[in-house]
This record gives C-alpha cells, structure tokens and sequence, in this order.
C-alpha cells in the first residue's frame, strides 16, 4: 500500500489476536500496539506475531492523538505511536513522530510542556540508573551535560507503531539531563542491554502547526484548546462539587473547604487529600486574565489559574528575618505555565527553562549574560488555592538559590519527593506593580496593596492607600506566624506528645540546613516534571 506522498511502503497485517488491521508507515518500525485489542506486536517477515498485552491508556485529556501531522525542522511529520509512562508524580507520554523523510522522533508531553527530541547512538560507557546523582555533570555523545532529575517509571500502556519493543513488564530508571544550549537529554533504562539516549529541545505547539488535534469529542479536531468542557469530582473531604477545568490539573484545592485533593491518578476511586490552614485571599482573583509581555515572548492572555503561598523555613540555630512571597500559576493554552511572583523586594515572573547555566557557584552565566549568586534558602508552601500541574505535598520543602543579573533573575530550584529527585532553572525579570496591576485591569484604588517599596511611615499618599498598606502588613504577620510555628506538627504533638519520636522527626523535617540568606524570588516551577 503506497501513495504518492509515502517516502517509504506502507504495511498492513491482520492482528494475529483479533484479525483487526494493524498498519506501519515505516519500514524500519518492527512493533505495534493493537488499536482493537491491545496486543503488542512484533514483525516476523510478512505477518505479525503477538509478543504481549499493553494495558489501556489512561485517560489524561491529551490535545495530541494518532495522526496529526505538522512541521518540524522544514520537515513535515505524523503521530504514529504512543508510550504512556506513571511515575510518582502523575503521568507522561512520549508521541513516535515519524518524519517525512523517514526519520523517527519523539515528541515528550508533560505538565503542559512538549520537547521534541531524537534517538542517538551512546558510544560511551555509561554508569546504571541507581548511580546517577542530580546535580552532578556526565558526558554522552562527547558533551557535557547535567543531571536534572532521576525518577523511576512504569510503562503503563502503548499504542500504535513503535521503533522499540514496549517494555511493560517493570519499572526502570529515567533520567533528564540538561546543555547550556537550552537542550534536552534523556537516558531510558527500560531496556536490559544499555540506556536509550535521545536529545531534543523544548517546542510550542502552536509552532509546530498541527493538525487534526483532539478537541475533547472522541475524534480529531481542529483547535489546540487544553481546557476541558467538564471533569467534576466531589470534594472527598465535605463534598463539594469541584470542575477540573485543565488537561494538565495533578492537584486541585476545594473552593468550599480549601481541601488540596489529588488527581494525578485519576478522578475515579479514592482521592487522595488533605486540610489545610486558612491562608489570605490573593491581590489577583483566580480567573483573572492580564495581557503581560514575559521575556521574549509577545504580550499573551495569561490566565490566573493557582494561587500560593509560599515561606523561608527557618534554621533555629540562625537568628535572621524570616522571608515570603506569594506565587500566581499562569496558564496560556499554547504557551504553556508560568509565575508571577509577588515578594518583599517586588514584583516578577518566572517561567522553567530547558537548558541549565554554564559555570557553577557564586557566578553562572545564562544565555550571554553573567548572573551572581544572592541567597540560599529552604522554601515550603504553607497555603494553596486552585489548580496545579504538580502533585501538592503536605510539608514538601524545596531547596532554592536565587542569581540577579540587572533586573534580570535565576532560580535552581532542587525537590525530593518519593522516588523522585529533580533540579529546575527557572529564568524571569522583576516588573513594575504598577505593570501587574494595568495587566489585570486592577481597580486603581489597589495600586498600594501591590507596592513592596512603600514603608508605613511614609507621609505621602491618602488614608485609604495606608489602610490597604496597613492590611498587608497584618497578612504578612499572619503568613509569618504560621510558617514560622510548629502547627504542621500539631497532630503529632497532641498524639504522641513533646518528646515522642513522632514529633520530634516532624520538627526536625520542618527546619532547614545550610541556609546561607534570606531569599524571596521564588519560582516553584519543578513540580515533579519529567522533561
């Protein structure tokens, strides 16, 4: 079977299971999944033979399905095949792209990101997944790279044509690796003999000009829309109805009790979740749409989609002034997350990027510019509201550094969680509140409730400026009481009593270690993502 436009013969044979057609674009692909009944499939000669049975797909409301097609490199491509991965965190996918001109790719979609990337040979004799470090450098393929994150995986389903047999059968090692040219590798440990090595970079959707995306309805559709027209849950802990509005939601906090529920294995069954203390409403309403110019980027609609409250957990072997800050998840449909950072010293946004800085230390160099070192500093969110493409942990601790180059700033974000270890940089420059405030087309009378430089004694401005200066300043009190305190050990405190071991770990799991400055640029952007 071949067209005109098919570089390479086309194949179809009957599914050996179900006697459904089962079709390779590619010569050079020996694997499929059945579409029917999920037979994995190996070419032998002109027939196909059944080697396993892939599980069903989990339904995580991918915009991506089997055959679009779009451009990429000059190059035209389409969806052929699909790998669903499960890992602490949620779930990923990996889309076979196979090319027009014959080569395979990998487009990786993850927590509303997408790095199209490809296979390359590894000449190199590399150390086994349970030896690499986060943090450290590795050379592959004669380059310098750094390990970002260590995760062990499960293949949970396939679909459609594939290059590598799907390894279903245990969990293994993946591992992200970063350039300083903004690139991305990945080391997959799901084969016995040696670690597949693919290198890629980070892509838009609406860049990639597709076509036939899936529009929610069962079929291909036209639109790169990401929201979801509905996927209602009940609150597990005082029933309230909750609207999972976005394709990527891991976390979702209850509108009626502020419960953080978790949804990152699915809306079906038990629900994980958690209470969590009453925090302050946020200056920026969830809803809320700004139009806001982040980087290089043009001025894009940004949605306020999550909303965070974030602290410096203390060392009490140190007597310094405790730093906070307040975060905003922004989402654009095609663009993708990013943050806007509300702080002591101001204003700011902050998006992850791919690739990682060159240098190491007090002093690291980013896309030309050279950027110093300012604080580090442990940070633990203490109050949530919203939708997040992360899984929220109770008492999750983050270990951040923050670098200042002008106005313009980095942030190393480092998370433990699990079976996870991952580093994220994130990069962004301080705006104006006044910025913030046109954005999101604040009423005029909030400018003073959004100013960080304005001290209480100032003799300028009205009575009403002062009042919503003075309010702010009582927030920040009570966000400083609650992080600083101990009632995230209350349970064990009232349980197991002040000298128990239980509690005593709990204070210990609280406190920081090294902190060397007070930080408060923030960034929480790792949020256990694979790519």
């Amino acid at each position: 079977m071949t067209t005109e436009s098919s570089p390479q013969r086309a194949y179809r044979a009957a599914c050996p299971n179900c006697g459904a057609p089962v079709d390779f674009r590619s010569s050079a692909s020996a694997f499929a999944v059945c579409t029917f009944c999920r037979s994995t499939l190996v070419r032998d000669g002109d027939a196909l033979r059944k080697i396993g049975q892939s599980a069903d797909l989990f339904d995580d409301h991918s915009p991506l399905q089997l055959g679009v097609t779009g451009v990429a490199q000059s190059e035209g491509f389409a969806l052929v095949g699909r790998l669903q991965y499960r890992y602490g965190q949620g779930t990923w996918n990996e889309w076979h792209a196979l090319f027009d001109n014959g080569r395979s790719g990998w487009l990786s979609e993850d927590n509303g990101a997408y790095v199209l990337g490809f296979d390359q040979p590894v000449n190199e004799v590399l150390p086994t997944g349970d030896k690499l470090i986060v943090g450290t450098a590795l050379t592959v393929g004669g380059r310098r790279w750094h390990v970002a994150s260590v995760t062990v995986a499960k293949l949970i389903a396939a679909q459609g044509e594939l290059p590598h047999p799907p390894n279903l059968d245990r969990g293994f090692v993946v591992a992200d690796l970063r350039a300083a040219g903004d690139e991305v590798g990945t080391l997959d440990y799901s084969q016995k003999d040696k670690p597949l090595w693919s290198v890629g970079r980070s892509v838009q959707l609406a860049d990639l000009r597709l076509v036939g995306l899936n529009d929610g309805s069962g079929g291909g559709g036209g639109g790169a829309e990401k929201t979801l027209k509905a996927r209602g849950i009940e609150c597990p802990s005082c029933g309230a109805a909750l609207e999972v509005k976005l394709s990527t939601t891991q976390s979702i906090v209850c509108h009626q009790c502020h419960a953080v529920v978790d949804v990152s294995q699915g809306v079906g069954g038990d629900l994980a979740h958690y209470a969590q203390e009453n925090g302050s409403e946020p200056l920026i309403p969830l809803g809320t749409s700004g139009t806001l110019k982040l980087g290089a980027k043009q001025a894009l609609s940004w949605q306020v989609v999550g909303y965070a409250e974030r602290c410096e957990v203390p060392d009490e072997a140190e007597d310094e002034e405790q730093s906070f800050w307040r975060e905003y998840l922004l989402y654009h449909r095609t663009a993708g997350f990013a943050f806007l950072i509300d702080a002591e010293d101001g204003w700011s946004w902050s998006a992850p990027v791919t690739g990682v800085p060159e240098g190491q230390g007090d002093k690291v160099k980013y896309q030309g510019q050279v950027y110093r070192r300012m604080y580090r500093y442990k940070g633990a969110v203490t109050y949530v509201l919203g939708e997040f493409y992360w899984q929220l942990q109770r008492n999750q601790l983050t270990d951040n550094a923050d670098y200042l180059s002008g106005t313009r700033r980095l942030n190393r974000e480092e998370t433990r969680e699990g079976d996870t270890h991952e580093v994220v940089w994130s990069a962004g420059e301080a705006l104006s509140a006044e910025t913030v405030r046109k954005a999101f087309r604040l009423a005029p009378d909030k400018a003073a409730a959004l100013e960080r430089d304005v001290t209480p004694t100032s003799s300028g401005g009205s009575w009403l400026a002062k009042l919503f200066l003075w309010g702010f300043i009582l927030v920040v009190v009570l966000m400083l009481f609650r992080c600083g305190s101990r009632d995230n050990c209350r349970r064990e405190l009232d349980v197991y009593g002040q000298s128990s071991m239980e509690y005593q770990t709990c204070l210990n799991n609280s406190r920081s270690s090294g902190r060397t400055g007070g930080g408060s640029w923030g960034g929480f952007s790792s949020g256990g993502g694979h790519k």
